[in-house]
């Protein structure tokens, strides 16, 4: 609704951002949540905020892949509230007794600040990431077409005050693996943390909560185009000796993913 504004006689509408004639401030959009880096000069590319009420099939595949300990179903990613679910739980699938999930962007990017607000799930035994690699199209992880493999975070939710970076050279080969890197936290199945990256031809930076906590050397060979996934699996990662039935059913719960751009 306009407010107005009366100047003796005068009814002046006033719309929201106007003063007597002023032009309407410009939104910008929102920006990498990221301390001590120049952010000025990315712009948003690419997001998905999900308010809608299903999963957007123009956006995102499912990851369909069976593998540690669990079976990954599309009937287990759902939109709600504004919400990304993926549901963890223990039932039968094949020779699994757990199914998680998770979701695969149809588009790939390549340089760039990619960025998520996630909930991990209680209990041990579920590994819940975020990270960025090409897909080959079959619902899993196969690497044949993957340059890189840039893992923003990478959580075993034996360990709730903790998560992992790290950053993978599939190919030319051989791999390479660059080091994992560990990052403490508070209890990250307690509420949302948003967990960033910036990845350009030299550097790899990772954020937690807008604060850089890890910096790696990308320089050393070609990257290629990669897809964003955010996906929860049964594992024995991180020394988990069993998955935590009493917390089931579970789920990781992801608030938004953007993707921004040099301009």
């Amino acid at each position: 609704m306009l407010k107005s504004l009366i100047l003796g006689s005068i009814l002046v509408p006033l719309g929201v951002g106007t003063l007597l004639g002023a032009a309407p401030a410009k939104s910008e959009g929102p920006k990498p949540l990221a301390k001590g880096i120049d952010v000025s000069g990315y712009k948003l590319a690419w997001r998905d905020e999900f308010d809608g009420e299903k999963v957007d099939a123009e956006k995102w595949a499912f990851r369909t892949d069976s593998k540690m300990w669990s079976a990954q179903r599309a009937a287990n990613v759902s939109v709600k509230d504004g919400v990304l679910r993926i549901a963890l739980k223990k039932e039968e699938a094949g020779k699994m007794h757990y199914t998680g999930g998770g979701v695969i962007s149809t588009g790939a990017f390549k340089h760039g600040f990619y960025e998520t607000r996630f909930k991990v799930p209680p209990g041990a035994g579920w590994h819940t990431s975020f990270w960025m690699m090409k897909h080959g199209g079959a619902g899993g992880t196969g690497t044949t077409g993957a340059a890189q493999e840039v893992d923003v975070c990478e959580q075993d939710s034996v360990r709730p005050t903790q998560y992992s970076v790290n950053l993978h050279r599939w190919n030319p080969k051989p791999h390479k693996d660059f080091g994992a890197a560990g990052v403490k936290t508070p209890d990250l199945s307690e509420g949302f943390h948003v967990f960033g990256c910036e990845f350009t031809a030299q550097t790899v930076k990772f954020f937690f909560d807008g604060k850089l906590v890890r910096t790696m050397d990308a320089s050393g060979f070609e990257h290629g185009p990669q897809n964003v996934w955010l996906t929860s699996i049964a594992s024995p990662l991180g020394g988990t000796k069993a998955v935590e039935d009493a917390k089931l059913p579970a789920a990781a719960e992801f608030d938004y993913v953007r993707y921004f751009a040099k301009e």
